[in-house]
């Protein structure tokens, strides 16, 4: 079922490609059986190996020799070879989709542990934003959750979130959240983007169950966290990074967003190298 989700989007990504360009080359391209060697070169944790294994699917292929259950989401401290057998000819159609794939989720699922790493001696979760790369916000939070993060929304809908720019359309913070309980939206949960201790007040008194702390320092948090209310969770965001992370897991903090997890994940290093027949 998982792997017959994704393939609409292989198949994007193959397009995107274009070897339909010359079907000559396509049609002369030798379908016997190679040696393949998935190359981890670079310390991380190994994540998308279902879309790995779902591009040479769609290509025709069998890859059940790659071991997915065994190898995803396994942690890779030293270079390392994962050895798997292709068709020739999908093995070369396939290879750079299939890489560029496993690549971008290995890379945010690694940056991901290190920031769990970093409070894991505290009961903060780390969360992850909509600040994904078009075309692959399925693959980068599955990454996300496979580093031991966890996924904040996928979409707007998943929750109201109230932040800067309704506040200033709607003319405040109780005119915004006025506006989205108007909706009726019975089971969609509302979370308020607040700048300062008054406004975090407010939200308090309007009774607002899920604030977010957005560019606080950690000692405003440590303030705001006095006046938390048990029903309510607090998540902190606003340029967190590797260096600061630490400050925010404040006992009383729930979550602590980081956009970087998926755009500033460093890259990670892999190839798929061909060798004889089988």
């Amino acid at each position: 079922m998982f792997k017959k989700v994704i393939l609409k989007d292989i198949q994007r990504f193959l397009e995107e490609d274009d070897f339909s360009r010359h079907p000559l080359a396509l049609s002369k391209l030798p379908m016997d059986m190679v040696e393949c060697e998935l190359k981890v070169k670079t310390p991380m944790l190994l994540s998308g190996l279902p879309w790995f294994e779902a591009t040479f699917d769609y290509l025709g292929a069998e890859t059940s020799s790659l071991n997915i259950k065994e190898n995803e989401g396994r942690y890779f401290d030293k270079p390392t070879t994962i050895k798997l057998n292709l068709p020739f000819a999908v093995a070369l159609t396939g290879e750079r989709v299939a890489l560029n794939l496993l690549a971008r989720a290995s890379a945010v699922a690694t940056h991901t542990k290190r920031f769990v790493e970093a409070v894991k001696d505290t009961n903060v979760k780390i969360l992850d934003t909509r600040k994904t790369t078009p075309g692959l916000r399925g693959l980068e939070k599955y990454a996300v959750v496979s580093g031991g993060g966890f996924n904040h929304r996928y979409g707007p809908t998943d929750m109201w979130m109230i932040k800067d720019n309704h506040k200033s359309f709607f003319g405040g913070v109780a005119a915004a959240i006025d506006f989205f309980k108007s909706l009726n939206a019975g089971y969609t949960p509302l979370e308020l983007e607040v700048h300062n201790l008054q406004e975090f007040d407010q939200a308090l008194e309007m009774g607002v169950k899920h604030i977010m702390l957005d560019n606080f320092s950690p000692e405003l948090v440590a303030k705001a966290i006095q006046k938390k209310k048990s029903d309510t969770t607090i998540e902190v965001s606003g340029g967190i990074n590797l260096d600061t992370v630490k400050s925010y897991a404040i006992d009383g903090v729930d979550f602590i967003s980081v956009g970087s997890l998926t755009y500033g994940a460093p890259a990670v290093d892999l190839s798929l190298k061909f060798g004889s027949r089988v």
